[in-house]
């Protein structure tokens, strides 16, 4: 007997557009507030290509699908997410787990069969610690273990992993203005450690079997290379040393032609995606 009071979510109570019962446009979705997870999502989403296959985790990957609906291109790619949604736009926020305009709802094991059997081009993953050989803890910090959930199944099998969050954790509070970012209070946790508490994503093993993996932050971007974490792109307005470095528990290789995040992640404007057009 189905509880007609039950909740969808935890947001939620009832949408039909969740019950796959019609479809909304794309005007409808709302955009992500602006702030430091939308500058995350933005940077993320960069990486989305024309008829990729990707999955869309929890935490601040779940912006990246609002992000290609505000940019249009949200019915150029294929998002999915671990319940068993296929197609339109995986939710956000106390909705994740359900999803807008899907094209199909398969059960969770059919999911994961699709998973391991390699079928994600891109996966979009949240990160709580990082080192310099590119691994990633999500499931245990100190005495408390939080479960790994399908986190190994889909980062492990994927040919490229996005691994998105905030730089610093616990009280982070960053401004933009004229397409630069400057940060008014530093999170009082570092994320990228001299060693992880416990091996989520293995980026030896990764490495072995020629996946890639790239992790993104509101303020700069690393490449995990042969020699592991490499900085590739940091934010207009940051400095290196005071911003970056000085917040790292290791000193990662730094690219020989260092870019600029493209500024227009750092203006509230929707940004323009031409070439997913």
């Amino acid at each position: 007997m189905v509880d007609p009071e039950q909740s969808q979510t935890y947001l939620t109570h009832y949408s039909p557009s969740f019950a796959g019962e019609f479809r909304i446009p794309l005007t409808s979705f709302r955009p992500l507030p602006f702030g430091v997870r939308k500058l995350v999502a933005r940077r993320a989403a960069m990486e989305l290509k024309p008829g990729a296959i990707c999955n869309i985790g929890s935490g601040i990957s779940t912006g990246v699908p609002a992000v290609a609906a505000e940019e249009g291109f949200l019915h150029s790619i294929t998002l999915s997410n671990e319940q068993g949604f296929i197609g339109g736009a995986p939710a956000t926020g106390l909705d994740s787990g359900a999803a807008n305009n899907y094209q199909v709802a398969v059960d969770q094991p059919y999911q994961f069969d699709f998973y391991d059997g390699g079928g994600l081009d891109i996966a979009f993953l949240s990160f709580a610690e990082a080192d310099a050989d590119g691994n990633v803890n999500v499931s245990r910090f100190g005495d408390k273990i939080v479960g790994i959930g399908g986190f190994v199944n889909i980062s492990q099998n994927a040919r490229h992993v996005v691994f998105s969050g905030t730089f610093t954790a616990g009280g982070l509070e960053v401004e933009c203005a004229d397409g630069r970012l400057s940060i008014v209070k530093e999170g009082r946790s570092r994320k990228f450690v001299e060693h992880v508490e416990q091996i989520c994503y293995n980026g030896s093993f990764a490495r072995r079997e020629g996946r890639t993996a790239l992790f993104v932050t509101e303020r700069a971007v690393f490449e995990v290379g042969e020699a592991g974490l490499e900085l590739v792109e940091i934010a207009p307005g940051i400095d290196l040393e005071r911003d970056v470095l000085a917040h790292m528990a290791f000193r990662p290789r730094i690219a020989s032609d260092l870019k600029t995040m493209d500024a227009r992640i750092f203006s509230p404007e929707a940004m323009g995606f031409p070439s997913h057009a």
